[in-house]
């Protein structure tokens, strides 16, 4: 009899139960129909927005290339995906960059905060970031006074890691690595590693003699010399061919002149010796080395500010496929 009794309970509870959710799910069901349409879509499109929002912050982000520095790799207008769970992703943009599953390698095309870039302040920061990932790169209201994006990150190629010691001669690379007795031409350390050499030039070894001298006499107009005759009259605007070499060949001139200037001597060691690469930096470059600023220009970068590896172009479709 105790059973029956327990039996009769277990059912009448598991009814009751029943029928308070299906009470449940018609009051939901009534409350939607009663609904508007276009709050239906405004819900869909908030819960779409939220959903692109993780997954761009915290496994891929679209970004679309704004210049050249990457050329042939990528071109102007290419929107592509990055990888931002291998390195570690922020928790929001700006704030916090947890542990990744891997570091950056050499080779990897990787996404990195521009060393020059000048913030307006988190918040700003995050709600821009918010707004572009959301409209998928379509919608970018960090613009300067003229109109043009400001460049908050950039993408290049991770040539140096830790370890190394990198150097550059007319435009052209050498990377000595940990370990290693003297330095060694980037393509022939790159083709070593089975790794992909991009390299685009727009000038050519011939022309390096002219930038030079440019160089040269900046220096002497700034020390009011006149000119050695072995350099004629150069023409100023060959220095924006490559404004690293440029500045390389001014700096040790006017070193050479004075070596008690303590900034030029110890700008032209930089330049003559290179830059060490330590554990905790990677040194990116553009493929298209005489259209880029990039480490030459500002330096290591630290790998906490390395936030992405460029994955897949999917966008012109004439272009898609896996950055290399």
């Amino acid at each position: 009899m105790k059973r029956v009794d327990f039996v009769d309970r277990l059912i009448g509870y598991s009814e009751e139960v029943l029928t308070r959710r299906k009470k449940k799910a018609l009051r939901e069901k009534m409350k939607q129909q009663r609904r508007h349409p276009v709050v239906d879509w405004i819900y869909a499109i908030l819960w779409a927005a939220c959903v692109v929002l993780v997954i761009n912050q915290y496994v891929f982000q679209a970004y679309r290339i704004p210049s050249e520095s990457m050329q042939n790799t990528l071109l102007i207008g290419d929107m592509i995906f990055v990888d931002k769970l291998s390195y570690g992703p922020e928790l929001l943009p700006g704030v916090l960059k947890t542990p990744g599953l891997t570091k950056p390698h050499r080779g990897n095309v990787i996404i990195f905060e521009n060393p020059s870039y000048l913030s307006r302040g988190p918040f700003y920061n995050i709600f821009q970031q918010l707004l572009y990932m959301v409209t998928f790169t379509l919608v970018d209201i960090d613009r300067d006074p003229s109109g043009q994006p400001r460049v908050h990150y950039l993408i290049k190629r991770d040539i140096g890691v830790g370890g190394d010691t990198i150097r550059v001669r007319d435009g052209e690379v050498a990377i000595k690595p940990r370990g290693a007795s003297s330095f060694i031409d980037e393509k022939t350390l790159m083709t070593g590693m089975n790794l992909p050499v991009k390299t685009h030039r727009l000038v050519t070894p011939a022309e390096y003699s002219e930038i030079n001298n440019v160089g040269v006499a900046s220096a002497y107009a700034e020390l009011n010399l006149p000119l050695p005759m072995r350099i004629g009259t150069p023409l100023a605007q060959n220095a924006n061919k490559d404004a690293f070499q440029y500045d390389m060949s001014r700096v040790t001139t006017l070193r050479d002149a004075n070596p008690s200037d303590t900034r030029n001597a110890q700008l032209a060691q930089r330049y003559e010796v290179g830059w060490y690469i330590a554990d905790s930096r990677v040194f990116p470059m553009g493929d298209n080395r005489d259209n880029s600023r990039d480490a030459r220009y500002f330096g290591p970068v630290a790998e906490k500010k390395v936030l992405g590896h460029a994955l897949f172009i999917y966008f012109p479709l004439s272009r898609m496929g896996r950055i290399k």
